[in-house]
């Protein structure tokens, strides 16, 4: 067998997440806010002169995708490893033959790491002085959050792309693409794909390309074709190959249970909110989506008059990525009848909608100086600070002084009810009224 023989069997056998991965940036799908038509990460792949970055995101939302583009599209050198396998040893000979390459050819090499979250403080270290002075342009790609997730000194030096999770859109016109195409996909088969398998294939990725890609070509390929060599992909095949029940609902009705969840929670009524919370993960609703819905909810509606709530829903969150479905059931709903049992406040809410709003129309007058930095040489030589009273310095650790804008002096954004918390917080601003006034 010849190596082109060759080459064309591992692309044949490849995976068909694999196989359909876009080739240029008009394949490309979602990332419209990083990639789209004139934004900066464009502008500089399409002019080969992207500089060190690391892109970060979900999985499946085209990270790898991009970094592959980018491959194809550049004139200089890239080389590939992954943080999971790859030391430092392996590092330095890559960096050293960047070096080589720059000095005889003036060519640039540009490093994709994958799993870039993985490297320790040592292998991160090591690739620094090589990013500094230009010899790789590097590239990281994690699921992690890089500036919490890696150390300091490699983030600084690179610039951030945050990828977000791919729309249902965008992973509809990537399963039509892979059935249509002929040369990677499913093009050269007689594939029919019900409307109602396609819908659960898109819901179920929950803006993952790469599952719902896999899903697609699990039922395709695990199904027989007819007496006509037709391969039918309904339903009941769909729910099969993503091993979870067709969503129950269109997407009117879908938007009307999560309405209907919400407002269960505003209107404290823990029972009718478990309810509608377990009918929407029974049809198959992605339970991240009720969380989210929480998380909001805890500031919307119970706010400062449970301070607590915001706790609940966040713990409810990070259970539910640590331990997921279904054991994550169970603190979700914990969190979810705190929330409703718990005493309500819209107040945070009405105030940092009338701070925003008042923030369209602000005048841009300078900060008043006892306000100013004075965390700079020669600050008070400008009158920075001067006159600012520490609050720690006087009775009870308050002391009337402006903190306003001057253009927003005696505006209020800030109501605090009569419920739970945030009563003691009124009372307490009384008693500070009564001591300004005498």
């Amino acid at each position: 067998m010849d190596l082109f023989s060759a080459a064309n069997n591992e692309q044949r056998l490849a995976p068909l997440a694999d196989r359909m991965r876009p080739r240029t940036l008009d394949e490309f799908l979602g990332q419209k806010h990083i990639v789209g038509p004139g934004t900066l990460l464009r502008r500089a792949i399409e002019a080969d002169r992207l500089t060190s970055s690391i892109f970060f995101g979900p999985p499946g939302v085209g990270k790898t995708t991009l970094a592959s583009i980018i491959a194809n599209t550049t004139a200089s050198e890239f080389v590939q490893l992954n943080a999971v396998t790859s030391g430092v040893a392996e590092v330095r000979k890559v960096i050293e033959e960047a070096r080589d390459r720059m000095r005889m050819y003036g060519k640039s090499t540009y490093l994709l790491l994958d799993e870039c979250h993985r490297w320790s403080k040592s292998q991160s270290d090591s690739i620094l002085p090589a990013i500094e002075r230009g010899v790789i342009r590097f590239i990281g790609s994690t699921t992690e959050n890089p500036v919490i997730a890696m150390t300091p000194a490699i983030v600084s030096r690179c610039r951030l792309f945050e990828f977000k999770s791919l729309t249902q859109e965008d992973i509809r016109t990537a399963l039509l693409r892979a059935l249509r195409d002929g040369e990677r996909g499913f093009g050269k088969m007689r594939v029919e794909l019900t409307d109602e398998a396609l819908a659960h294939f898109v819901a179920m990725s929950n803006g993952d390309v790469r599952s719902a890609l896999n899903a697609l070509e699990l039922a395709v390929l695990s199904t027989l074709p007819d007496e006509t060599g037709v391969i039918l992909v309904d339903a009941q095949v769909a729910a099969q190959s993503v091993q979870q029940k067709v969503l129950a609902m269109d997407e009117s009705y879908y938007y009307d249970m999560l309405s209907a969840f919400c407002k269960s929670l505003r209107g404290s009524d823990s029972d009718a909110a478990l309810a509608w919370f377990a009918r929407m993960v029974t049809s198959g609703v992605d339970p991240r989506i009720i969380v989210r819905r929480l998380i909001a909810h805890a500031s919307e509606d119970v706010g400062l008059a449970n301070p607590q709530a915001m706790l609940m829903a966040t713990a409810a969150w990070t259970a539910l990525d640590a331990i997921g479905l279904p054991e994550a059931r169970l603190p979700i709903a914990q969190a979810i009848i705190y929330i409703c049992e718990s005493s309500k406040s819209n107040s945070v809410v009405m105030a940092v909608d009338a701070a925003f709003e008042a923030a369209k129309s602000a005048e841009n007058r300078p900060v008043p100086a006892h306000l100013r930095d004075t965390h700079y040489k020669g600050a008070d030589r400008l009158g920075s600070g001067e006159g600012y009273k520490y609050p720690h310095d006087y009775p009870g650790h308050y002391v009337r002084q402006q903190y306003m804008p001057d253009d927003a002096l005696g505006q209020q954004y800030y109501f605090p009810s009569d419920m739970g918390f945030e009563d003691r917080i009124r009372q307490q601003r009384a008693v500070r009224g009564k001591r300004e006034s005498t």
